[in-house]
């Protein structure tokens, strides 16, 4: 583990039955940094995180959290991480106001609660409300506040815009931002790859219990796939441009227009373009989204491997 890194782990694995959901992963994410873990249910996001915190233990691998081994000494852990669970359970009988003076008793008090005001005020959050009268999203409000409202150095968040409105979404990234320029380290597993892509410094991809590609989200878009329209004069068979290396035609508009999907280098298909009565070309770079994607439609034994509680 290098001096920088915030959290670290080796060969980490994790089986629940039969199921494998950890086959080994390899992370280190550095101090500072916003890291976005990106899955699908199922993929190992959760398990993994759980891991971190000693909340399940490993089979096997090495697991370091700020230095510290979790399954040696937990509560230094806890006692420096704000952690959001995929599902936050808290007591009905709390009011909102209830509920954040508990979580903030726990940590002995180290929070101004002038702070926890304002991040709840922030996230239009009603402090007097009884936690069971609260929907999903408000709910889903209390866990933010609590992970955040001490200032930890480390912040380990499940799907942290799960159930909020795009309004609401917007301030608990922007949250995030606040605490990396404070110096906190974030790790955030999500499926929603715009606002990872808005966020993250660098990006995991986790497939089957696999982490498959580590980088920043610009380099994963850069070296990916592009998408070209090519407006021929006349019509032209197609064909020809599917069989290049590294080209697929996505489909055609009419008898003049076409299509592809390119990975990899562009060079073929643009010394075959130069044989052809070509009127119009554009590319365009894909998303982020379109990038994960790649990853799950190239293995589609993937697809079927959910467990339920998105492991």
């Amino acid at each position: 583990m290098t001096d920088t890194a915030a959290l670290m782990t080796h060969g980490l694995t994790k089986s629940y039955g039969d199921f494998r959901a950890l086959r080994g992963v390899n992370l280190e994410v550095q101090r500072g940094e916003i890291f976005g873990f990106l899955g699908p249910n199922g993929s190992g996001k959760t398990t993994t995180i759980r891991c971190l915190l000693d909340l399940i233990r490993p089979d096997g691998g090495t697991v370091r959290v700020l230095g510290i081994d979790p399954q040696v000494n937990p509560v230094a852990v806890r006692a420096r991480t704000g952690y959001l669970p995929g599902e936050l359970r808290v007591d009905d009988r709390f009011t909102v106001e209830g509920a954040l003076h508990f979580f903030n008793n726990l940590r002995e008090n180290k929070a101004a609660w002038s702070h926890i005001q304002a991040l709840a005020n922030r996230l239009e959050l009603d402090l007097k409300r009884p936690i069971k009268n609260l929907s999903k999203g408000n709910k889903q409000k209390v866990g933010v506040v609590q992970a955040l409202m001490h200032q930890p150095e480390l912040l380990l968040l499940d799907e942290p815009t799960s159930g909020l409105d795009p309004l609401m979404q917007q301030q608990v990234l922007q949250a995030i931002r606040e605490a990396k320029a404070n110096g906190a380290t974030v790790f955030f597993s999500s499926h929603v790859l715009s606002e990872v892509q808005e966020i993250a410094d660098r990006v995991g991809i986790i497939r089957r219990g696999e982490v498959v590609e580590v980088a920043t989200p610009q380099a994963l878009i850069n070296r990916s796939l592009r998408r070209a329209r090519v407006q021929f004069k006349q019509p032209v068979d197609a064909r020809v441009l599917a069989q290049l290396p590294g080209v697929k035609v996505l489909g055609r508009q009419d008898g003049t227009s076409v299509q592809l999907q390119i990975e990899g280098d562009m060079d073929q298909l643009i010394k075959a373009l130069a044989a052809l009565p070509v009127n119009d070309f554009e590319t365009e770079r894909p998303s982020l989204e379109e990038v994960f994607l790649a990853y799950y439609e190239d293995h589609p034994a993937s697809k079927n491997t959910a467990r339920p509680g998105g492991a």
